[in-house]
């Protein structure tokens, strides 16, 4: 089936972009678009689809409102120009199911989606390493269980911000491999998706230097 997508932006260029890409994958169909937050909680509420993609500053609701209002009924994507903290912070508290600067290019939008829909939250790599830097000094609770060497590579590559895909081909393994992994460490740390494995992992101790 495919995932249905309705896209907020007030910039025509842009809501034809996504919709190219999108449309362009086998299981995903744009179905609406709006240029401002509140056709876009209009158009969500009647299309109902599987994702949003919103932007933060448009006319009449800002995206981030649009996320307060709409994440209990849709998953909502924040994808925005502004690499702001206040904005991240603020988008996930409102609920977003991922968090995405316009840069980060084709196909981590097309990742994100499918996170978004698997449950998962996917924020762009740049964000990812400066949100969670932070938590360096906070204690974690011990995992339930020992990780295994290459379970905790893994948390330390999601820490720094790679994707499953970026994984798989820095670990010469595939990407379902990866996604078992994940699932694995996600049980084991207590995690409830991928950015609470990189929190773990930076507040652990677990990841030294970038690189590491």
């Amino acid at each position: 089936m495919s995932t249905r997508i309705v896209v907020a932006d007030d910039q025509d260029d842009v809501r034809i972009g996504f919709r190219l890409i999108l449309d362009s994958q086998p299981d995903m169909t744009v179905v609406g678009e709006a240029a401002d937050g509140r056709r876009a909680v209009e158009l969500a509420r009647h299309l109902r689809p599987d994702v949003l993609l919103a932007d933060i500053r448009m006319p009449a609701l800002d995206g981030l409102e649009v996320t307060r209002l709409l994440a209990a009924e849709t998953r909502v994507i924040v994808v925005t120009t502004f690499d702001l903290d206040e904005y991240v912070h603020a988008a996930l508290r409102n609920g977003a199911c991922g968090f995405l600067l316009k840069r980060s290019g084709p196909a981590l939008l097309v990742e994100a989606v499918r996170a978004a829909m698997a449950g998962d939250t996917l924020i762009s790599p740049q964000v990812t390493v400066r949100l969670l830097r932070h938590l360096r000094a906070a204690a974690p609770a011990p995992p339930a269980e020992p990780l295994t060497e290459r379970e905790l590579e893994i948390a330390r590559l999601v820490a720094h911000g790679r994707t499953n895909a970026d994984i798989a081909a820095e670990l010469t393994i595939s990407p379902g491999t990866v996604k078992t992994h994940v699932a694995h460490i996600q049980r084991k740390v207590g995690a409830a998706n991928r950015v609470g494995i990189a929190a773990w992992a930076w507040s652990s101790g677990a990841v030294g230097g970038p690189g590491a």
